[in-house]
Formats: structure tokens, C-alpha cells, sequence
């Protein structure tokens, strides 16, 4: 064989031969635009923002009347200080709060503006959490045996409000600065639990769910806000204007109404998350307990506990839990059995989404149960990731909405700027979701990821337009956050606003 230098005609050509082979063997980019998807109002009204919707035409419950609040009956407990500064601000924003040009007017909580609906408030539905008692619960050590008396405290008041003739329909706990700052969370070490961390307003929701009333924290640092602060040109504090907005529409969902509703979900179909807790203390980090969230194509929901199990992730090397065959077909028939009895209605397609790739044994679970009572079903499981993006040629983020494959691999921007509004809703550089397995394949792609788009918009605990989460798994780490303080042998509440 003879030997020798290669020329540079020679590299030049053996290097455009390599590049084009590359080129061949490399994966395929193919990208598409998904429209922002709009939402429907009072008397059908539709808009893509829920600010702009409800200003516009009212929440979606106002008109057709179907579970429209035309009146709420409000308690509040806290200290005198506070349940006269509370009832102050939610009358002086109930008439409406000025916004500018990025933030919108808040329209309102009266019968004649806004949410088209009537705070009545009344002495019978005060309770006053006294000077001694806040010195006594805080002079309390240690810092567990203090956190629980708060507990006990708060709870006393609610309990007291439950026993009324004519009880509140909602109420708010109007949190002191100084309790609030001494008993947000505890830290302590328990003989059989190990370490063990708590949050003070988990716990409290979890506790309020025994008298069935939806509740909000409200801190005084809130309610004595004069208005949003900057650091080092960055916004330390909401503007007045939203912290309205997300209060008066999480407090319309709690009486009951829908601020807003969905366009475009597939009638029939039941949307399912699915995620997982651990319960409380260091010592059981190998127990885990599944948790559902069901939600139909009107965006009415419910949450459910499931099973206990163990999860070893360092024998099964993985992080995740997942589950076998036979935990998986059981918790298909207990979401799908609980929903025909919540929802009055059977679903004829189920939309399964998880945040973990299925396992074979959970996939054969979840496929039998599913075969057995629908007729159609997608599994889908969607993962944070930040790897890969699209860089944009100018100088926005990419698109909310923005679709594109990288292979076989689908990816999906929940986040990004919103070409409809001219608006870019977040300080961080988005990342699109991964659409790392589908299983099923009853429901073509691109409707699949507009069912996702869809229902990133479907939170009525905050009136942002949309969000990185679609609703069936936005709130698992929330919701189970407050599961775990609810006891095995008392059954957690179905609905929503019970853990928002």
C-alpha cells in the first residue's frame, strides 16, 4: 500500500464528504406554531387572557347562572389589628384597583362590576384571635410543641365559625406579622419519624378540611403593602393589581364558581395526573403514596389519595417511583370509579399524564384497566428539561405554543412570550417540556399537545395566562404537600379548593 501527504484538494474534499455523511446521519429538526387557545367567559365570551376575559365579558359561571356565587358570606379570624385591616382592604379592592400598562385594572368583586358577585360580611363571622393568646402560644418552647399549639389555636377558630346557625362560606385567617414569622415552619427531630419538616399553612389546610369551609392565609405584610418595591431594578413585591387578581379569583373558585372555562378539550374525556408523596419524617423516605388528579373537558376536577407502597430508589435506581401491574390497574379503577360518582358522568376517553417514563409493568397495569372501561386512552409523560432549546434569530424568547421535534423526540414551549398579547410573562429563559413517552396512540400528536397548552391555562388559584404545567400535574407537589398532614384514617376532601 503506498503512502504519502495528502493534498489540500484532497482535504478539502474529504471534508465535505464527512460533513455531508453528518448531515445524512443527523436527526431531523421539524418545527410548527400552536395558536394561543382561548377561554370562555359569561354568555360565551372568549379571550385568551383571563384578566382581559373577565374584564371584558365576566367569569364563565356569571352567565349562564349554573354555580354563579351572587352572594358570599365572609368570616375572618386574627387579631383585632388584623380583622379590621383585612375587612378593609377586601372592601377598598373589591371596588377595583388601577394597573398600567403590563398590568391590567382589576374590574372588581361587586354585583355590578368585575365577578358580578356580593361580599357580606357580619360580627357573627369574626373570631379574634386575643393579645394573650398569641403571647401565650409564643412564649411556648420548643419551637415544635409552639408550632402545634398555633395549630390548635387556629383550628379553635375555625371550629367556633363551623358551629354558627348560618356559618361563613369562605374565611380568611389573617395572619399577624410576628405569628407568621415565628411559626411559618418547623424543623425538628422526632424519635420515630427521624427529621421532620413542617409548614404551617399545610398543615392548616389539611386541619380545615375536617369543617368542609375553603380558607385563605392572609398576611398582614399583605394587606399593609402600599405598593410593589423594586431591587436593583427588579420587582420585590406583586403589583397591587395582581395581588388583587389572584385573590378575588381564587376566592370566586372557592365559593364556588368558574372563573373561566376551557375551548377545545375533547368532549367525554377524563384528563388524569398522576404523582407521588412521601409521608412526613426522614425515616420513611422508602414509602410512598400515589396521588391522582382528575379533571373533565369543562376543567372541573377532583384529587385523590392512592395506595401506599415501597420505593427503595436506590435499590431500583431510580429517583421516581413507579408502580407494578397490579398498583397501576388499581388506581385506574379507583380514579376512574370515583369519578363517575363525582362527576355523575362516565368518561369515554382517558388522557393519562405522569412525569416519568412508563415501565413495562406499569404500562400493563394502566393499558388493562384502561381497556376495561373506555375505549380510548393516551399515556403520556411529560419531563422538565433544559437541554435543549430553540435560540431565537431575535432578540424575544421563544414562542408559548412553539412545537418541535428533534427526531422521534417531541418538545412543547408551556412558557415563552405570547405573540397574541405582545407579552412575556416570566424572568427566566423558558424551556420547552419533553414529551418523553406516549403510549396508546388513540389521539393524534398535535391534538394531544393542544390539550396540553390548553390546560396550562386551567389553574383558577391565579389568573396568569397559562403556566410551564398543564392542571394534571401543576399541583401534585402542592396538593401532596398537604396530603401528607391528613392522617390514614381520615379520608381527604375530592375538591380543589380545599388545598388551594
Amino acid at each position: 500500500m503506498k503512502s504519502g501527504k495528502i493534498g489540500k484538494a484532497g482535504k478539502t474534499k474529504g471534508l465535505k464528504k464527512m460533513m455531508h455523511d453528518r448531515s445524512l446521519s443527523g436527526p431531523t429538526i421539524r418545527c410548527q406554531y400552536l395558536e394561543e387557545p382561548p377561554l370562555r367567559f359569561a354568555d360565551g365570551g372568549e379571550h385568551i387572557a383571563p384578566k382581559l376575559g373577565i374584564s371584558h365579558f365576566g367569569p364563565k359561571s356569571y352567565k349562564p347562572p349554573k354555580r354563579h356565587p351572587f352572594l358570599v358570606r365572609v368570616g375572618i379570624t386574627g387579631t383585632a389589628e388584623t380583622i379590621e385591616k383585612t375587612k378593609q382592604w377586601i372592601e377598598k379592592n373589591s371596588e377595583g384597583v388601577q394597573g398600567d400598562q403590563e398590568h391590567p385594572d382589576f374590574p372588581g368583586y361587586r354585583e355590578d362590576r368585575g365577578f358580578f358577585s356580593k361580599l357580606l360580611f357580619d360580627d357573627d363571622w369574626i373570631e379574634q384571635l386575643t393579645h394573650s393568646e398569641i403571647e401565650d402560644v409564643l412564649s411556648v418552647r420548643p419551637a415544635r410543641v409552639r408550632f402545634e399549639e398555633v395549630l390548635t389555636l387556629l383550628e379553635s377558630k375555625l371550629a367556633l365559625l363551623d358551629r354558627k346557625d348560618r356559618r361563613p362560606e369562605y374565611v380568611v385567617v389573617a395572619l399577624p406579622n410576628e405569628l407568621y414569622r415565628k411559626c411559618r415552619v418547623v424543623n425538628y427531630r422526632d424519635r420515630h419519624l427521624g427529621d421532620v419538616h413542617r409548614d404551617l399553612r399545610r398543615a392548616f389546610k389539611a386541619t380545615a378540611m375536617k369543617y368542609r369551609i375553603p380558607t385563605q392565609l392572609l398576611r398582614q405584610a399583605t394587606i399593609e403593602s402600599d405598593g410593589p418595591t423594586t431591587v436593583n431594578g427588579r420587582l420585590k413585591k406583586d403589583y397591587p393589581s395582581e395581588i388583587a387578581w389572584d385573590f378575588f379569583t381564587g376566592l370566586y373558585f372557592k365559593a364556588g364558581g368558574f372563573p373561566w372555562g376551557p375551548v377545545g378539550l375533547i368532549p367525554g374525556t377524563c384528563y388524569v395526573g398522576v404523582g407521588f408523596y412521601r409521608p412526613l419524617g426522614s425515616n420513611l423516605r422508602t414509602m410512598q403514596t400515589s396521588l391522582v388528579q382528575a379533571f373533565d373537558e369543562h376543567g372541573d376536577g377532583l384529587v385523590l389519595r392512592g395506595h401506599e407502597f415501597m420505593w427503595d430508589s436506590e435499590k431500583e435506581r431510580s429517583k421516581s417511583p413507579h408502580l407494578t401491574e397490579e398498583q397501576a390497574y388499581s388506581l385506574v379503577e379507583l380514579v376512574l370509579t370515583r369519578y363517575q360518582e363525582e362527576m355523575k358522568q362516565t368518561p369515554q376517553r382517558v388522557v393519562v399524564h405522569k412525569t416519568s417514563r412508563y415501565w413495562p409493568a406499569e404500562k400493563e397495569g394502566f393499558k388493562q384497566a384502561l381497556r376495561d372501561r373506555v375505549s380510548r386512552y393516551d399515556l403520556i409523560a411529560l419531563a422538565p428539561q433544559s437541554t435543549v432549546r430553540l435560540l431565537a434569530v431575535n432578540r424575544y424568547p421563544p414562542l408559548r405554543g412553539t412545537h418541535f421535534c428533534v427526531g422521534d423526540i417531541d418538545y412543547l414551549y408551556t412558557t415563552g412570550y405570547i405573540a397574541e398579547l405582545r407579552q412575556f410573562h416570566s424572568v427566566h429563559v423558558p424551556s420547552p417540556l419533553q414529551i418523553a413517552d406516549h403510549i396508546g396512540y388513540d389521539t393524534p400528536r398535535e391534538t394531544l399537545l393542544r390539550e396540553i397548552l390548553i390546560l396550562t391555562k386551567m389553574n383558577w388559584n391565579s389568573s396568569r395566562l397559562g403556566g410551564l404545567w398543564p392542571i394534571t400535574l401543576k399541583f401534585s407537589r402542592m396538593v401532596g404537600d398537604i396530603m401528607r398532614e391528613i392522617p390514614a384514617d381520615r379520608e381527604p376532601l375530592t375538591n380543589f379548593k380545599f388545598y388551594m
